[in-house]
């Protein structure tokens, strides 16, 4: 085993020393390939095609600021690294803390003298910033051990071929553009007020609220309410539709509401922010259509992300955009209009997720440098929402699968977790979920499980494993017939055995006719 790795490992780098002297005796450019952006795509596709293939790559980013609303901010590592994903689920393990110390108590556990714990926000702050600071610094890092070289500053499209970083325009073979998007706020009357904040400056609050406003009915609107909640905050989320998590399965929306108002978070569904208006006590007065009047701390808007595609040359080269939306159109190959520039990770329409932007960067190194061009696989990604509790997916939700496959069984449960079966008095604020879509019988692909969902603990860990399975093609009857752990919550996967009951396609468009009735 040791000698076929070493011979593997051999293979590679043979390969990547063949292509690079066959792109030395071919180069034409400055570079084989320029990215715009160091996120987490342009750094993966960047060191993938310097390392994996011996390009000749150089990358431009923004210097690093821990909140980056102006375009002239940034740093390596994008928004997941620095004001995303890591921040979020560092606040999010710090918000359970206080619950985790109430629920000891039905355990046998107290302290002494009936001492409530206190937080120390800015200690809080201070060791999260050292974090993100330490990840931008270990993606230069990264950077240099693949030989890419580096640019800060802002960099933009001249013609297919040039870029220009600070008034220097390099050319390139290829031009790859990964710039990811920006949070914004709704221009409503007050939206400019001191106070107002996006997802960047909660995450950088030097105060923690005592009342706080979520805008938005988003995965990302959910994750900061249930976070700053758990630290004590009087959350309340607003979003105008009557469920959150719209192209959730409607099961896991209709859970996860119930769950949060169970703990305590204010939701107030169906309602639009109308006006913010400064109150003479320097708080904010946040006013809905329906009457709603809050007075706040701040007004936190999550509704939605615009991508960084605007003032990078892209238009004037002819690269195409959505003109809704803004963001870089794409082929399979992540290919634009202009046949050398290529776009991956957010800044174009696919899925915005950080694993699939290091997926959409491997595979367009392949494609420019491999010799093999190859398609980024979007089908079946597993991915998470971290509310509290956390929900986990794959595959497709109830309506789509019955669309999709003409009939699907629905398998669903619902139980309260072992931990709280002790008297901790939050048995029904972490009730578990898990659903699977199984095709039906006498439908093409029947047994097949195209759709699994959870609410509940650890829900993210468990839907990595079984992304894994259901990328494999697995059907119900492997899940049947695979010994379960005992005792885990995750053993119920293998021992759901009752249909819950079977929905059609035709059910869906009843539904939506119904629906549209209404």
């Amino acid at each position: 085993a040791g000698r076929r790795h070493r011979r593997q490992a051999a293979g590679v780098a043979w390969r990547g020393l063949r292509s690079a002297v066959t792109l030395a005796a071919e180069r034409e450019y400055d570079y084989d390939l320029f990215t715009i952006g160091g996120g987490s795509g342009g750094v993966r596709g960047s060191r993938w095609a310097a390392s994996q293939f011996g390009a000749k790559v150089a990358l431009a980013e923004l210097p690093f600021a821990i909140v980056s609303t102006k375009l002239t901010q940034g740093g390596l590592g994008g928004t997941c690294v620095i004001r995303g994903c890591v921040p979020k689920k560092l606040f999010i393990y710090g918000s359970h803390f206080h619950e985790e110390i109430a629920d000891a108590a039905g355990y046998g556990w107290t302290l002494p003298n009936g001492v409530e714990p206190e937080l120390d926000w800015q200690k809080l702050l201070r060791a999260k910033n050292a974090e993100v600071t330490r990840l931008n610094g270990i993606y230069k890092r990264l950077l240099d051990g693949a030989g890419v070289e580096h640019f800060e500053g802002y960099a933009r499209v001249v013609d297919p071929h040039t870029v220009e970083v600070n008034g220097k325009r390099i050319t390139s073979k290829y031009i790859c553009v990964a710039t990811g998007g920006r949070a914004t706020v709704l221009p409503i009357p007050g939206s400019d007020l001191r106070g107002v904040l996006t997802s960047d400056e909660a995450l950088a609050l030097p105060q923690q609220p005592k009342k706080l406003v979520v805008v938005g009915g988003g995965y990302i609107a959910v994750e900061f309410a249930g976070y700053f909640h758990g630290y004590g905050t009087e959350v309340h989320l607003v979003f105008r539709g009557d469920l959150p998590l719209r192209g959730f399965d409607e099961d896991v929306r209709s859970h996860l509401l119930e769950l949060m108002r169970s703990r305590g978070i204010h939701v107030h569904a169906g309602e639009n922010p109308l006006a913010i208006e400064q109150a003479a006590d320097g708080q904010l007065l946040f006013k809905t259509d329906k009457g709603t009047e809050l007075a706040v701390d701040n007004v936190m808007f999550a509704t939605g992300r615009v991508p960084n595609s605007k003032d990078v040359g892209l238009e004037g080269v002819g690269v195409e955009l959505d003109p809704r939306s803004g963001k870089v159109l794409v082929d399979e190959y992540s290919r634009t209009s202009v046949e050398s520039i290529f776009a991956i990770g957010d800044v174009t329409d696919r899925i915005q997720l950080t694993p699939v932007a290091l997926m959409e960067g491997m595979a367009m190194a392949r494609t420019m440098f491999g010799g093999e061009p190859v398609k980024p696989d979007h089908e079946n990604v597993p991915s998470a929402v971290f509310s509290q509790p956390p929900i986990g997916t794959c595959g497709l939700t109830e309506e789509e699968a019955a669309r999709k496959y003409g009939s699907v069984d629905v398998y669903m449960t619902k139980f309260k977790p072992m931990k709280h079966t002790m008297p901790t008095d939050r048995g029904e604020q972490e009730k578990i979920l898990m659903k699977m879509l199984v095709v039906s019988d006498g439908f093409e692909g029947a047994g097949r499980v195209v759709g699994l969902h959870m609410v509940g603990a650890e829900a993210g860990e468990m839907m990595q494993g079984l992304g894994v399975a259901m990328k494999a093609g697995a059907k119900k009857s492997d899940f049947d017939s695979t010994v379960g752990i005992h005792p885990t919550a995750a053993e119920e996967w293998c021992t759901m055995r009752t249909k819950t009951r079977t929905t059609t396609a035709e059910d869906v468009r009843a539904a939506k006719k119904e629906k549209v009735a209404a």
